[in-house]
């Protein structure tokens, strides 16, 4: 029986895949997670009493501590999901996302050739392309273009991860995802963000002019993808993972008032985030034909599923938007 370290896993799209393969899969699941605010415990709580898992809070920059968890669980593979992860909070501050994002991925590096493990996974991200005109798709030889502290850190460990693939022969590869939606999604991101404020009848901060389109993926079919890519990826590859969802974040808004039976005079529109990139599209050309992976969700139907889960899960957002995350709401959004 396989065993696969899981960095991050307390983390949105983490928790979400340690649930999906727990049930998919007879792996075990050793999950680490620095738990900063993010990662939350509860993300997790249905799968805590689970043989086939254990958690250990640690930073994956710990080299020492991830070492040892390494040898005494004696794993056979890391799937790497930790990372700072909000362009907002990039901007505002980008020391902690090189710290994390460059020097954290290293440290695994190291130690996947030190304890010479079957399988690196990088979970990446498709802002490391930067952004698309009107036409055009990311392929996985675009070039990388990073425009946020965020995405220039995390194209910085997919160089990395290339690197070593390259001088070490190590096994790795790197998954390279568009927006992700779905259950446990922190408040600061577009849709738990905009669906939260609807339901307290707050307004719904929008940049810009709203049109700044992405491609939307409903989070348990990049789960999906990512044990595809693991079991069946080659080595040194870099897998694209898109639902070929495209929509303006303006149109995402109006559909989740229009669910919620709420007024479109709750939108206001805020000053444009600093760099802004305008458009990104995934071409997932080479997953579906190589891996015979395909989504498994309309967005029509998952958005509906994702809002009437916010409804019923009051008690775990509303934990979560007290205290030091409304004083980053309050200086990223009402003071602009």
């Amino acid at each position: 029986m396989k065993k696969i370290l899981v960095t991050g896993g307390c983390g949105f799209i983490g928790s979400n895949f340690i649930r999906y393969t727990l049930k998919n899969s007879d792996y075990e699941i050793v999950n680490i997670d620095k738990l900063t605010y993010a990662g939350n415990l509860k993300n997790l709580i249905d799968v805590q009493s689970n043989k086939r898992y254990k958690f250990y809070k640690a930073d994956i920059c710990n080299y020492e501590l991830v070492s040892y968890i390494i040898e005494k669980e004696k794993v056979d593979s890391i799937i790497n999901f930790a990372a700072e992860s909000h362009v907002d909070r990039s901007i505002l501050s980008s020391q902690e996302f090189i710290r994390t994002n460059v020097t954290g991925t290293n440290v695994l590096l190291e130690l996947t050739r030190l304890y010479s493990l079957e399988r690196f996974v990088q979970i990446s991200t498709d802002e490391v392309y930067g952004s698309l005109g009107p036409d055009g798709k990311f392929t996985e030889t675009t070039p990388l273009s990073p425009n946020s502290p965020y995405s220039a850190s995390k194209a910085s460990a997919d160089l990395l991860v290339r690197a070593y693939n390259h001088t070490y022969g190590l096994p790795a590869l790197i998954t390279r995802c568009s927006n992700n939606y779905g259950p446990f999604q922190f408040p600061e991101k577009l849709i738990p963000l905009m669906i939260i404020n609807a339901i307290n009848n707050k307004p719904l901060p929008v940049y810009g002019d709203g049109m700044n389109v992405r491609d939307w993926i409903y989070v348990e079919d990049h789960c999906d993808a990512i044990l595809k890519v693991f079991e069946k990826g080659e080595i040194g590859e870099v897998y694209n993972i898109g639902a070929e969802n495209e929509m303006p974040n303006i149109e995402i808004v109006k559909l989740i008032l229009k669910e919620l039976g709420k007024d479109e005079s709750l939108i206001t529109f805020v000053k444009d985030r600093p760099g802004h990139d305008r458009r990104y599209a995934i071409d997932a050309t080479k997953i579906k034909t190589k891996l015979n992976w395909k989504p498994n969700h309309t967005f029509e139907t998952a958005i509906k599923e994702t809002i009437s889960w916010y409804l019923q899960n009051k008690s775990w957002w509303e934990e979560i938007i007290s205290g030091d995350y409304l004083n980053y709401y309050k200086k990223w959004y009402e003071e602009r």
